[in-house]
């Protein structure tokens, strides 16, 4: 494959020789290679102002991030061949760590396909591609895991806001066998059925598995509320670590019905109920209503997606578990997540901090948690580390 070029600037290359994949629109010498002269998912190779090779990169000649290496050396582009030695590597990671084949098996950039993720539902894969570069090479990405893998199923759930940014169509299709509207998982020894056609993301969230696990550490006997619940991650790992009650809370009807649909499947449907409403709304009621819990686990999608929205993202961390702190009996836990990548775990100490002093409360922290090893960080790349899970012991003095 013969590749046009893309120069840059001097010194632009500094964070790719340290190891990031990133390319910044502000960093390419435009005068020598024009971003518009590229087509949307284009291959170049990438050139340093002095001429010296830095390996392949897809192009989007309309966004900051304007190019993603995918190759460190300009003899081995973005192909079928390529992504099924990179898949091997991941995989051979995710064997390191897990017993069974539930798993997010490509992580993007962590895993050096940037755009990509694959979740791994037993003998089906979900895959979810978020740059045009990959969108480019779709076919080779099907191919490569059904050369690796030989699924069931692959479906591209590919109907999400980061595609938009890319300027790529929204769809969902099943590209390889056939994929029912619900597949099964093993996590911490408990049961779930993933709606990974109609559900969030790829239908599941691998990547507080360590933290549930954690969750369940504590559970045995307790009253616990799980809000922002989707199918009961949470609140379904307490259930079978032995909590007696548990609420689920969520917005959304069919998230609820999986959460009732996955507890009956688990044999404890008795111990858990649901009520359907937005958070904040719910949580007052019950405040209300003089509802307390042994556990509140909070767990509730980004506040904070862009750097813009950093002040009302923090105000909203802060109110959100405010108000878990008071549906707590004496001695409670708080479970206080956050998948904002914009948000520093010392940032969300401080907002339950804040929330705590102002309750007139003390918080001790007793365990902290991130994301699973099937999401693991890039050395070299900090935007790969995202998730925070806060375990706080809150009393009254």
């Amino acid at each position: 494959m013969s590749l046009s070029p893309l120069h840059l600037k001097s010194q632009a290359d500094r964070r790719l020789r340290k190891g990031h994949l990133w390319i910044y629109s502000n960093e390419v010498d435009v005068q020598a290679t024009p971003l518009k002269a590229f087509a949307l998912g284009q291959q170049v190779e990438v050139l340093a102002a002095n001429g010296k090779s830095l390996g392949v990169a897809t192009v989007n000649p309309n966004n900051l991030i304007c190019a993603r290496l995918v190759s460190r050396d300009a003899r081995y582009p973005l192909d079928k061949s390529l992504l099924v030695h990179r898949i091997k590597q991941a995989l051979s990671l995710r064997d390191n760590f897990f017993p069974a084949p539930y798993y997010r098996l490509i992580y993007g950039d962590s895993d050096l396909l940037p755009g990509l993720v694959v979740d791994r539902f037993g003998d089906y894969l979900v895959v979810q591609i978020a740059t045009a570069g990959m969108e480019a090479v779709v076919d080779d990405i099907v191919a490569a895991l059904v050369k690796v893998l030989q699924p069931a199923g692959v479906l591209l759930a590919n109907e999400h806001s980061a595609r938009e940014l890319e300027q790529l169509p929204l769809y969902t299709r099943v590209a390889h066998g056939d994929v029912p509207g619900k597949v099964e998982l093993m996590e911490n020894h408990t049961r779930f059925l993933a709606p990974v056609f109609e559900g969030q993301k790829t239908g599941w969230f691998y990547d507080h598995r360590l933290n549930r696990a954690r969750l369940q550490e504590f559970s045995a006997g307790k009253r616990v509320l799980d809000v922002f619940s989707y199918i009961g991650g949470w609140g379904l790992a307490a259930a079978q670590a032995g909590a007696r009650d548990v609420v689920c809370v969520d917005a959304s009807a069919p998230a609820l019905e999986c959460v009732m649909e996955n507890a009956r499947l688990n044999g404890f449907a008795d111990r858990v109920r649901c009520q359907q409403g937005k958070a904040v709304a719910v949580m007052k009621a019950m405040i209300e209503a003089g509802e307390q819990f042994d556990i509140v686990v909070l767990d509730p999608p980004a506040f904070i997606k862009k750097r813009k929205d950093h002040k009302s993202g923090l105000a909203a961390y802060r109110h959100i578990n405010e108000l878990g702190m008071r549906l707590l009996g004496r001695d409670g836990l708080l479970v206080a997540g956050s998948c904002s990548m914009h948000l520093a775990t010392a940032e969300l100490e401080q907002c339950i901090q804040g929330a705590a002093r102002h309750l007139d409360r003390q918080a001790q922290l007793v365990a902290r948690g991130s994301q699973g090893p099937d999401h693991p960080v890039h050395a070299a790349i900090p935007e790969t580390e995202y998730l925070k899970a806060l375990f706080y012991r809150v009393y009254s003095a």
